[in-house]
């Protein structure tokens, strides 16, 4: 088992919370789903993105969250996965921001983008 750091905090959280959001709440309503979206596919309609958006942006999240957990064992794949959800979690924003979300919408993507930066400067 790695040493307990803040880094492999981060990288557990955002591999946790990925997983979860893509796996099992996916069709759930929240109160961070961007404009007046009830799921996950509702919530990238509304940004006015493709469909195939959904499905690749779910691939990259999950293959993200997956590669972030085993590399606690190849620790080789912790950067690069760091970096795409990096990636992505800008990109989270700026929808946001496209829809001109309030602000708490944002916190989720934010603390995402934060601890990813984390888990790659750390």
């Amino acid at each position: 088992m790695p040493d307990f750091t803040i880094p492999a905090l981060f990288q557990l959280i955002v591999a946790v919370g990925l997983l979860n959001v893509w796996l099992l709440r996916s069709r759930s309503a929240t109160s961070y789903r961007g404009d007046q979206a009830k799921s996950l596919k509702e919530e990238f309609d509304a940004y006015g993105l493709p469909s195939i958006a959904f499905f690749i942006v779910g691939a990259l999240k999950i293959g993200a969250g997956i590669a972030l957990l085993v590399g606690f064992w190849l620790p080789n794949l912790i950067r690069p996965s760091a970096m795409i959800v990096a990636v992505l979690m800008v990109g989270a924003i700026i929808m946001h921001v496209k829809v001109k979300d309030p602000i708490m919408k944002s916190v989720p993507a934010i603390l995402m983008l934060l601890m990813s930066a984390g888990i790659l400067w750390l």
